[in-house]
């Protein structure tokens, strides 16, 4: 987790250290003591999984069809489920209440698998990481611009195009995402995650509402049980959607890449394993919960056309006033689920500037800065430098390259094999010793080998995507 310098260098002493039972001021390792819940662990997951990619479910279902659709979310939620509490009894290496504690994804493989696979583990989370930051800053500007025109085509009954450019957009969330991210760690960041969940159940809830009015306003359920037809789409679209579909469902489940480190905020007894399964359970059941309804709904309101995002297939017009705040609710979640996604690599790097630096006043020199009625803030100005520098990186590069969203589809396809999948799977068979060969170990690695191809799949559609983007593509001018 993100901590200050100082701490850093007193952590690293503690992770050497033999457990000592903690205290009621430090843990077993000489952290300040844990305090998060089941329930502050699932908002924290519930955040990260429940993007606003939930409206694009629809559209993953309508090309599937009745009985395809639902059977993959369903399928997606028992997969994520079950890697989940893989990943989560790695959180200690040997005794579950004692052990040595893995504080990130990569202590964990480095424990478990060590050698190459550390760094490769690395590289795909990190980058992953990155390349989200990325996404929720388009996705981000792409639901202010949807206020403004809802607004503005209901101000001029649709007589004025509404043309507006982004760029101000992108700019204005990365201006509020410099002042978040100084909030030092993962375990302060609980509120703001309970309010991004809010928001998560908001903008679904109003998706569902809205398409729950259109079924009963067609006064039928659209869709067939297998899709889209083919005469509306050739065959091999019908193929290359269907891949495509697949892979939204996977990876709108996927939150492995930031377990551990969520893990690393619960308060023990009892074990952080058992708790963590608990949060795991309670975040799948509710996200598949909304998926199933929005993605059904979603389909039944709109059959073979049902749109990419499903509150765009609504119109910007009545009840024009819903869908402002459905696309206000996903800026604020949004807001919430960036910093989620970005702590994990906060930490990592400034714990490596930590490491290489050891008692450089720069990096480890904390200021105290009173704020009336709260604690004294402590600022650090490696903490400020670097992350407002990475807020201002992704937000440029957002605005270079506004279809990133494809890209990060490409980034999240190869990241969902090795780090929802593959080193759970693998860190799991070291743990328990499973013999090569036997059977619990080939159903382990015929179910690794199934999930790859999907991802397979699901990264060819993403690069498709970013071809057909680059034909019309013009930098830093995207107008809409």
């Amino acid at each position: 987790m993100v901590q200050s310098a100082k701490s850093h260098d007193r952590q690293a002493f503690a992770v050497d250290m033999p457990p000592s039972g903690g205290s009621e001021i430090f843990d077993d390792d000489g952290r300040h003591k844990r305090t998060g819940s089941v329930w502050t662990a699932s908002a924290h997951i519930i955040t990260a999984v429940i993007g606003s990619g939930v409206l694009s479910l629809a559209w993953a279902t309508a090309q599937l069809g009745w009985v395809a659709g639902p059977a993959a979310m369903l399928l997606f939620s028992a997969v994520t489920y079950f890697t989940s509490t893989l990943l989560s009894s790695c959180y200690r290496s040997g005794d579950p209440l004692s052990g040595k504690r893995n504080y990130t994804y990569m202590d964990a493989v480095r424990s478990n698998l060590g050698g190459v696979k550390v760094k490769l583990c690395g590289l795909v989370q990190y980058l992953n990481l990155f390349g989200v930051a990325i996404g929720y800053t388009i996705a981000s500007a792409t639901s202010m611009m949807a206020i403004k025109r809802s607004n503005c085509f209901h101000k001029s009954r649709g007589k004025n195009p509404c043309r507006m450019n982004s760029n101000p957009y992108m700019i204005a969330f990365g201006v509020v995402e410099i002042i978040f991210s100084q909030i030092p760690d993962f375990d302060q960041l609980w509120w703001l995650s309970i309010l991004a969940a809010v928001m998560s159940f908001t903008y679904s809830s109003v998706g569902l509402a809205l398409g729950i009015a259109k079924v009963a306003e067609n006064g039928k359920w659209r869709g067939s049980l297998t899709g889209i037809s083919v005469g509306r789409v050739t065959e091999t679209q019908k193929v290359w959607r269907s891949f495509q579909a697949l892979g939204d469902i996977a990876f709108a489940y996927s939150y492995s890449i930031i377990l551990i480190e969520i893990q690393d905020t619960l308060k023990s007894p009892p074990a952080e394993e058992k708790t963590m399964k608990k949060a795991t359970l309670v975040s799948v059941g509710v996200t598949t919960l909304f998926y199933m309804l929005c993605g059904c709904m979603g389909y039944a309101a709109f059959g073979d056309m049902s749109p990419a995002n499903l509150l765009t297939g609504f119109g910007y017009y009545n009840p024009f006033w819903l869908l402002d705040v459905a696309n206000a609710a996903i800026v604020v979640h949004l807001v919430g689920a960036y910093q989620v996604y970005c702590q994990p690599l906060f930490a990592f790097v400034e714990k490596q500037a930590s490491a290489r630096f050891p008692g450089n006043e720069f990096i480890a020199k904390e200021i105290k800065i009173p704020v009336p009625g709260f604690k004294p803030y402590n600022l650090n100005l490696f903490r400020l430098i670097w992350r407002t520098a990475f807020v201002i990186i992704t937000t440029v590069i957002s605005m270079l390259l506004p279809f990133f969203n494809d890209v990060v589809g490409l980034l999240g396809a190869l990241g969902f094999w090795p780090l929802t999948v593959y080193f759970p799977v693998e860190m799991y068979i070291e743990q328990k010793k499973i013999p090569r060969w036997s059977t619990r170990w080939v159903c382990l690695q015929v179910f690794s080998s199934a999930c790859l191809v999907v991802t397979v799949a699901a990264a060819a559609g993403s690069v498709a995507g970013v071809v057909l983007d680059l034909k019309s593509y013009k930098p830093f001018r995207t107008d809409y």
